[in-house]
């Protein structure tokens, strides 16, 4: 029953993570806004990089990247906080807190192409990120990712029949 209370509550910090994440995005939205815009419009790469015909400059297209961020934050951990309460209480009947896993993973797997996809793979490959100084995503990215992946490996680990 302990592990069942810890996969709970990896889930649940997760989603309170990815909620604060959001919130933070909101609240101060124009602290925030500036590392999408320098990421997308590619303006702190590399000089004689080749790949910067890529860059999305349009202000409209960089906001739509950022809410759009914003919206799977939330969705991302109003899924892991709902999972996990209901883990919670499902903590000692096996079939039932193996079903409550379902929407942890979805909101697990979200963040995971959020933040693995997007930031490591959109921005940090797609608009070279790695080349800036000050507006890579690739750390943040790889970092999550890691993190999701842990968490995503210990929730969907097996759960016995009778609690602990």
């Amino acid at each position: 029953m302990y592990t069942r209370l810890a996969k709970a509550i990896a889930v649940g910090c997760f989603g309170l993570m990815a909620l604060l994440a959001a919130f933070d995005n909101i609240v101060d939205y124009d602290s925030n806004f500036p590392y999408i815009q320098h990421v997308l419009s590619m303006d702190t790469v590399f000089e004689e990089s080749t790949l910067k015909s890529r860059a999305i400059t349009s202000k409209r297209a960089q906001i739509a990247a950022f809410v759009s961020i914003i919206a799977s934050e939330l969705v991302c951990g109003v899924l892991c906080l709902w999972s996990a309460v209901q883990l919670v209480r499902a903590r000692e009947d096996a079939g039932a807190f193996q079903r409550h896993k379902r929407l942890g993973v979805v909101g697990l797997t979200l963040g995971l192409l959020l933040w693995f996809f997007g930031f490591y793979v959109i921005g940090g490959e797609w608009f070279v990120s790695w080349q800036s100084e000050h507006w890579n995503s690739t750390i943040p990215g790889l970092q999550l990712s890691i993190l999701i992946l842990l968490i995503l490996l210990f929730v969907t680990s097996p759960e016995r029949a009778t609690p602990r």
